[in-house]
């Protein structure tokens, strides 16, 4: 427990913004998720749906102070790059 007033403010104030914040971030992490299994089912169509969805809700995180605007950067990154990883190898083989 707190000792001090303002320490059991800062509980309080920690607390609303955990309350606040965590739908967001939840939100976020649940589509990047769909966009990652849609990959690994290489199913690209439905995946580049996902990804942009994904992209969004990362970027509205960072908009609202969530989530680092980097950290929102790298994730859309790192998804994209997946992405176009499974794009290539099914379109190699059918040349």
């Amino acid at each position: 427990m707190a000792n001090t007033k303002s320490a059991q403010k800062a509980t309080r104030v920690h607390a609303k913004k955990t309350a606040r914040n965590k739908p967001v971030r939840s939100y976020a992490k649940t589509a990047v998720t769909k966009a990652r299994n849609l990959i690994d089912e290489k199913d690209i169509d439905a995946a580049k749906t996902a990804v942009s969805q994904a992209a969004a809700a990362l970027d509205r995180a960072a908009r609202k102070g969530v989530i680092h605007p980097n950290n929102a950067a790298r994730r859309k990154s790192r998804l994209a790059k997946q992405l176009n990883a499974t794009q290539k190898a099914e379109d190699a083989p059918k040349k």
